[in-house]
C-alpha cells in the first residue's frame, strides 16, 4: 500500500472539499403502479459554499 491509499480523510474534511468547488446533484424518482406513473420527482440542485468570489443570493 503507498501512502495515499492508506490516508484517511475525515467527513468535514470531505465536505469542505466538496463544498469548495461546488456540488451538483441530480436525480429521478417516478412512483408508478401497473405501468402508470403516478407521480414523477426531478431534482437537480447545486451546493455550494459562499464567500467573496460567490456571493450569497440574498442580501444581508
Amino acid at each position: 500500500m503507498t501512502v495515499v491509499e492508506r490516508r484517511e480523510i475525515a467527513l468535514v474534511d470531505l465536505l469542505d472539499r466538496l463544498l469548495a468547488g461546488g456540488v451538483v446533484i441530480t436525480g429521478d424518482i417516478t412512483l408508478r403502479i401497473a405501468d402508470v406513473d403516478l407521480v414523477r420527482i426531478d431534482l437537480n440542485a447545486l451546493i455550494s459554499s459562499v464567500n467573496e468570489n460567490v456571493p450569497s443570493p440574498w442580501g444581508d
